[in-house]
């Protein structure tokens, strides 16, 4: 059993909601990133989502867009992000690692050469936002081959036909985005996004995490209500921007995580 898929499982077993944050690898400095990962992953997150910088990160909004503009100019590309995970996997052999990110630089690589080189990194799963199901095939064979999940994403104008193939398909977990528009939005409708949700939930075999417009404590709690866990990142990018060295970029990052921790466990007050 991979390292994500007994996370889940013990997320199931305990009644527990998931908590993943979202971080771009490079930002706010080359030297954060594995401090703010080992941060997050002491603050309770269950699952982390690395971003890799990309040039033309069209489904994202202006705070991780500049995030990834700032991580390229520093140096950012894949070797540094499969890098950062090799790092964190010296001291955290537990916490699953999914990187997010787009179809060309895994292109370049080819689907099976990417996914040796980032299992052997210590990587448990892909989210592509820019491959459609229909093209997913060869990636989700050869990231299987290795012990990657692919994640797949669904969205309110997910049509039928399509959302039913991305829960037959779906590895992990489904992404669910909870509006049609960019990261870091601030549109987030509970109601309706529940309303969807519980479709999605009744026909997906496996759990269904909650991202978009997800900014804090409560916001946390009243999409975790309907799904299984939620995603949470321009906010904590947001958050991070301008940190003075690895130290306070780290400190940040537990400081933004804990309360959301808390929240979902039921133990903070949402006022």
């Amino acid at each position: 059993m991979t390292r994500l898929q007994q996370r889940l499982d013990a997320l199931r077993s305990a009644g527990r909601k998931g908590l993943v944050p979202f971080v771009t690898a490079g930002d706010p400095s080359l030297a954060a990133t594995v401090p703010v990962m080992h941060a997050l992953a002491q603050a309770g997150a269950d699952v982390i989502e690395l971003g890799v910088p990309f040039s033309d990160p069209m489904a994202d909004g202006p705070v991780i867009q500049r995030s990834s503009e700032r991580a390229l100019a520093r140096g950012a590309g894949l070797g540094y992000v499969l890098n950062c995970v090799r790092d964190f996997r010296a001291k955290d052999a537990d916490t699953p690692v999914v990187l997010m990110g787009y179809l060309n630089p895994v292109e370049i690589r080819g689907a099976a050469a990417f996914a040796a080189e980032a299992a052997s990194a210590g990587v448990d799963g892909m989210l592509l936002v820019d491959l459609p199901p229909e093209e997913a095939e060869v990636y989700r064979l050869a990231f299987a081959q290795h012990g990657l999940a692919l994640i797949s994403l669904a969205s309110p104008t997910t049509p039928q036909a399509r959302l039913q193939r991305l829960c037959e398909q779906a590895d992990g977990y489904l992404y669910y985005v909870t509006y049609a528009g960019v990261t870091g939005a601030s549109q987030l409708d509970v109601g309706d996004a529940a309303r969807h949700l519980a479709d999605v939930r009744a026909m997906a075999k496996i759990p269904v995490f909650a991202g978009f417009g997800i900014r804090d404590a409560a916001s946390a709690a009243a999409m975790a209500a309907h799904a299984d866990g939620v995603v949470v990142g321009s906010a904590l990018v947001s958050a991070l921007d301008g940190s003075g060295d690895a130290d306070e970029a780290a400190s940040r990052a537990s400081g933004f995580l804990c309360p959301l921790r808390e929240a979902l466990d039921g133990g903070a007050a949402l006022a």
